[in-house]
């Protein structure tokens, strides 16, 4: 059985004195991603907002699927693989906007784009375009590269920089214009 992985806080003992010594101060140690989706689920149901409530039951029940895929119910997943849930979900529902959009459902594009609103609140901050350039100049000068033969090497980099913060469209375009 795989045990919860537990925060560590260097020095413990010298938090909790400080906060023995200074009445106002609380000890807290920062919540994981699973953590703050079970708060977030728990306050959506007091506010009755059922259709927050339903997207964070979504995203809950795919974390919980991917944990069992990956080792077992008792698994934890860690912070960065629990994003990358989020940004498929969110994936899921450009998509299906994109779908009800061209298919003259107005409607239900409105509903997914509500959806795709609640699980933007997880996802990192994105990129700007400077940055992206910036990050793929850096690669591409790191890589060395000179031709777009050499574009697999640069958008490795490059994905591992932006992590997860940049659509890889973007990033495949901004690495492909800056080749040529």
């Amino acid at each position: 059985m795989v045990k919860p992985a537990r925060p560590r806080v260097e020095n413990f003992a010298a938090v909790k004195e400080f906060a023995a010594r200074v009445p106002s101060a609380t000890v807290s140690v920062p919540m994981s991603f699973q953590a703050q989706i079970d708060q977030d689920l728990k306050e959506a149901m007091k506010a009755k907002q059922a259709e927050r409530l339903g997207v964070i039951r979504m995203l809950k029940s795919a974390l919980k699927n991917l944990a069992i895929e990956k080792g077992g119910i008792a698994f934890v997943l860690d912070d960065l693989t629990a994003l990358s849930v989020v940004r498929k979900e969110m994936k899921k529902r450009q998509d299906s906007i994109e779908s009800f959009e061209k298919g003259g459902r107005p409607e239900l594009a409105a509903k997914e784009k509500a959806e795709a609103d609640i699980l933007a609140a997880y996802l990192p901050k994105p990129l700007t375009p400077e940055e992206i350039a910036a990050l793929v100049k850096d690669a591409i000068a790191e890589v060395g590269a000179t031709s777009k033969a050499q574009m697999g090497a640069v958008m490795k980099l490059a994905t591992e920089r932006a992590a997860g913060r940049a659509d890889g469209k973007v990033l495949s375009s901004a690495v492909n214009a800056a080749l040529s």
